[in-house]
């Protein structure tokens, strides 16, 4: 049996995130393996290492684990990892309030700025600009 393994690029992190709700997360690349947890849609991860149908994975409290490979989506989402983040019309401390992301609260990522500042989407179609330092997944 031949077995693929794939290391991410060194220049960047690799995110995805979870494509379905009650995602397994595994301590080693099998379904016979220990089950650590269950994960909801969008959840956040970077990907280290692809082996085959597996990929390992970093998730946000910086845990590694594995996830089956059909299970990931390119589509890109941060978490929240201050207790409240505030989510602006524009990227600017001084521009009005859209709305505020609790702390573990998911976004999908629409661009990232050069400015410290990335464009973010709840998922009840808010949007707006929010401190990169406030979010994991860039």
């Amino acid at each position: 049996m031949l077995i693929a393994v794939v290391a991410v690029p060194a220049s960047g992190a690799d995110f995805k995130s979870v494509a379905d709700n009650g995602t397994v997360m595994y301590d080693a690349p099998s379904v016979k393996a220990k089950k650590l947890f269950v994960v909801s849609r969008d959840y956040p991860v970077e990907a280290m290492v692809i082996v085959d149908n597996w990929v390992k994975v970093r998730d946000p409290s910086g845990d590694l684990l594995w996830v089956e490979r059909k299970s990931l989506s390119d589509r890109r989402t941060v978490v929240v990892t201050v207790p409240v983040a505030d989510v602006r019309r524009a990227a600017g401390e001084r521009e009005p309030l859209v709305f505020r992301a609790r702390q573990g609260v998911t976004l999908e990522l629409s661009e990232v700025g050069t400015d410290g500042w990335a464009r973010v989407r709840h998922r009840d179609g808010q949007s707006g600009f929010l401190r990169i330092k406030d979010v994991w997944g860039l």
